[in-house]
């Protein structure tokens, strides 16, 4: 489900005007129904008071959502689906790179050595692709940032339908006055011109946005229900079929050397999740054996102490 709502989202790229505004509009509308009615993914909690500068840090996170979407959809429009896609599967580097300098969190040096097919990849694609634009190479590079930001003040926080509609609305309150100046609305648009839509595509892009708001909770959901490592990995998963499928249905032409690069991204990301699971498993076993020396001598010093 999280693959196939996440792909069928880069399919609407076509309306890329709209996408922010019926993405946001419609995942706050939804979250704020989930708020009241349970559903599959979520169950109910009712919460009576809420943490300490709760609404600053949802209207920052907010602000943050609002970036990601307007970069998403630069990228999109100024790069291929399938470029745009690679670049965002070099996350590994920015998680590496924030957490040393933000949270000064340690990387061994396999972790720090699986980056290198990721770099390695990444440049081969930049360097190769057909429609490389640096606007929306930049773009998709920033994405990966604001993404963490996200990821890290979100962390551990509300339950998912609040996250949902509280980061949503403070996006939406941002998106709207760019939707309404910036786009061909009637007397307010740019033009002051009318358009027309037609049922189709009001129904593709409310379909969309459903899509976009199943995405985000079934990513949420998978987080605690699965390890942090089954998720990094069906994560690389879905960028990897992302890439190629786009690659199918837009028929986006690449070069040899971009489809090495995009192999090479691929795989150096999964061993990059794999060096992550052998560090956490050391950390833990270092931190277990430390543990088991320690108890010895506070028996002893118990029992000398009661002597």
């Amino acid at each position: 489900l999280w693959f196939s709502d996440n792909f069928t989202t880069v399919l609407s790229f076509f309306f890329l005007s709209f996408l922010g505004a019926v993405q946001m509009l419609t995942t706050t509308v939804i979250g704020c129904v989930k708020m009241f009615v349970p559903c599959c993914l979520y169950q109910h909690k009712s919460r009576t008071e809420y943490p300490p500068n709760f609404l600053m840090i949802m209207l920052f996170v907010g602000l943050m959502r609002f970036t990601t979407v307007v970069l998403g959809l630069v990228s999109l429009k100024n790069v291929a689906v399938s470029f745009a896609e690679t670049v965002k599967s070099s996350a590994p580097i920015f998680t590496v790179i924030m957490s040393r300098l933000i949270l000064g969190e340690y990387t061994g040096f396999w972790v720090n050595l699986s980056l290198f097919p990721v770099m390695a990849g990444l440049a081969l694609c930049t360097a190769t692709e057909i429609s490389f634009n640096m606007l929306g190479f930049s773009a998709a590079l920033s994405t990966n940032i604001m993404d963490w930001c996200v990821f890290y003040y979100l962390f551990g926080y509300l339950f998912i339908a609040g996250l949902q509609f509280y980061t949503s609305a403070a996006a939406v309150i941002m998106l709207i006055p760019a939707w309404v100046f910036l786009m061909d609305i009637p007397v307010i648009g740019k033009s002051g011109r009318s358009f027309n839509l037609s049922q189709d595509i009001v129904l593709l892009l409310l379909l969309d946005g459903v899509l976009f708001h199943l995405q985000s909770v079934t990513a949420y959901a998978l987080m605690g229900r699965i390890s942090p490592v089954t998720f990094s990995v069906a994560s690389t998963v879905k960028h990897a079929l992302s890439i190629w499928l786009s690659i199918i249905v837009f028929s986006n032409p690449i070069t040899a050397l971009s489809a090495v690069g995009t192999v090479l991204v691929v795989v150096g990301v999964m061993l990059y999740n794999k060096a992550k699971q052998i560090q956490r498993s050391t950390l833990q076993a270092l931190a277990l054996s430390a543990d088991s020396d320690q108890r010895p001598l506070l028996q002893e010093s118990n029992i000398k102490a009661a002597d």
